[in-house]
């Protein structure tokens, strides 16, 4: 297989000149088929999900680290080559899945201490390597997953980083058993993780400012919906907050009860307000980051979808509508989770 795609080349979409989905920063091209590294995998992709982060990426809210990088690391696609270096856990025909986390190096201190998120060296799909907005994409064998049954690629696709993520964020957030958890905004991770927390018996509590996702929180089970700085009808003993908001950590921090946790799960957030110690903090609440996950975090989640399924809402844009897909997504458009076919 390797030498019949020698030379080949693909549709992808790379970020030209990082700005606002206005001045429209990604541009479609023909590019040359990746050549997978001798511990690496190459995939023909199927789908690929369209997550806040390719938007964060395209409009260059998060510094550039890859110039014109190919955004995108919710991919789901079929092995077509393996590398000679790459073992024997995956095989040409595997459906297999592509994350946000790539590489880390293996030995520093949080690596060893099974901290690898943490990890300096760490290397991220579609931000420093090329990820999923194209037809073929790379993935080193080691961090690379296989993925549940029961799901189509479109479905799969959000839960490789809307999934694992929300999934680490509730873990960060220590809900305890049948706790009340809030949770603020309600796009395409924390549609999914509600469903995680509701399956382990919480009571969710959803506050968003978007009307389609509110019905999609009250369609899903949440015991309340309301705006998105409104104050929930109970105590919080948790909450999450996905909404790239820095003012929202203060109604959000107001709404726990003592010793509650805000875990704040994106990779970026706009400035924080000054808190007030003892209307925010005090009675021992406290405000714990999210940074990326690991790779034990995503065999533990994606073994919870195999077990519970998720309902995972999908709206479905073809590769050639990729920046369209991420400007409903900035324009707040898209309820659940959008997904690239391929």
């Amino acid at each position: 297989m390797g030498s019949q795609l020698a030379g080949a080349s693909m549709s992808a979409w790379r970020v030209r000149r990082p700005g606002p989905m206005s001045s429209r920063p990604l541009e479609r091209v023909t590019a040359a088929l990746p050549r997978p590294q001798p511990s690496e995998l190459l995939l023909a992709v199927h789908a690929c999900g369209v997550c806040r982060t390719d938007l964060h990426v395209a409009e260059g809210d998060l510094p550039v680290h890859r110039a014109e990088v190919i955004p995108g690391h919710e991919v789901v696609g079929e092995v077509v080559e393996v590398g000679a270096d790459a073992g024997d856990e995956f095989a040409v025909g595997d459906r297999v899945g592509i994350a946000w986390l790539r590489h880390t190096c293996g030995s520093c201190r949080y690596c060893r201490r099974g901290d690898e998120n943490l990890c300096p060296q760490s290397l991220y799909t579609g931000w420093d390597e090329d990820g999923g907005y194209a037809e073929f994409a790379t993935v080193p064998a080691a961090f690379a997953h296989h993925l549940p049954a029961g799901y189509s690629d479109s479905e799969l696709a959000p839960l490789l980083c809307a999934g694992i993520i929300g999934y680490r964020s509730l873990q960060r957030a220590e809900l305890p058993p049948g706790g009340r958890l809030g949770i603020y905004g309600f796009g395409g991770s924390a549609h999914i993780t509600a469903q995680v927390a509701l399956a382990r018996g919480a009571e969710v509590h959803v506050m968003t400012r978007d009307r389609q996702a509110r019905e999609l929180a009250r369609e899903l089970g949440a015991a309340s919906v309301q705006e998105a700085a409104d104050p929930p009808p109970v105590p919080l003993d948790a909450a999450i907050l996905f909404a790239p908001v820095g003012e929202l950590v203060l109604p959000a921090c107001q709404a726990l009860d003592a010793g509650g946790t805000l875990a704040i799960a994106g990779i970026h957030l706009s400035d924080i307000p000054p808190l007030n110690y003892q209307r925010h903090l005090f009675r021992e609440r406290q405000i714990r980051s999210v940074t990326s996950n690991t790779r034990e975090d995503a065999r533990e989640f994606l073994h919870f979808a195999a077990a519970h399924h998720i309902d995972v809402t999908t709206p479905e844009y073809s590769l050639g509508d990729a920046d369209r897909a991420l400007g409903d997504l900035a324009a707040g458009r898209i309820a659940g989770a959008a997904v690239l076919l391929v």
